[in-house]
């Protein structure tokens, strides 16, 4: 069975078990403590959350999970076939939502949760937000009144883009654009997706849409 072990309230960690849901697969939660404890330093020597484990398989990196898992227990319509005009584009925006999005809100969550008062607007912070907010109109823009983010269903894209948006709202307290708050209100909604919320920690907040981390993760 697939082990996810990742925070209670990871965003990044509910990527894998979220597809899992959407493909059907059976699949365990396993919480990790902060900051990340010896036992599970020897599983994972990088330290890094969330952490897939699947047979004699063992891997970090959220998108990488994603993409692993929809390879191997594929096809799913989450992944497009090579040959399909939507794959340059799911591709494209799976990893934005983390090299784009998730991985600099990083920083920001540690200052928003542990800078000092008069350190909270510093350069880099500011900056970092500025470009953020760019990215964020940018993705409101190209998603327009379409339902996904790229052909007529759900794919990585959205899973990655989705729970980077949540992190952004929750954990960060930012705006989203009416279209983008819709957006995440619907995938919120899936059934799969509140199936993810259920199994990835009894202690998840009710609604996805309401979701943060304030931990790093991967």
């Amino acid at each position: 069975m697939i082990k996810i072990y990742d925070f209670p309230h990871g965003a990044r960690g509910l990527r894998a078990a979220w597809l899992c849901e959407e493909m059907g697969l059976a699949h365990t939660f396993v919480p990790v403590g902060f900051p990340p404890d010896s036992n599970y330093r020897e599983l994972n020597p990088f330290g890094t959350v969330p952490f897939l484990q699947d047979d004699d398989v063992s891997m970090s990196e959220s998108v990488a999970l994603m993409l692993y898992i929809a390879q191997k227990y594929g096809p799913t319509d989450a992944l497009p076939r090579v040959d399909d005009e939507r794959f340059a584009k799911v591709l494209q925006f799976t990893l934005l939502g983390e090299a784009s999005l998730s991985s600099p809100m990083t920083p920001l969550l540690a200052v928003r949760f542990g800078a000092p008062d008069d350190q909270k607007r510093n350069w880099s912070a500011v900056g970092i937000e500025s470009r953020l907010k760019g990215t964020v109109d940018r993705i409101g823009d190209e998603l327009g009144d379409r339902e996904f983010l790229v052909g007529p269903s759900l794919t990585l894209a959205d899973i990655s883009v989705a729970t980077a948006l949540w992190i952004w709202r929750r954990g960060l307290g930012q705006h989203l654009p009416a279209t983008l708050q819709a957006y995440c209100e619907r995938l919120a909604d899936r059934p799969a997706c509140k199936r993810a919320m259920a199994a990835h920690s009894s202690n998840t907040p009710a609604a996805l849409g309401d979701l943060g981390s304030v931990k790093a993760g991967t």
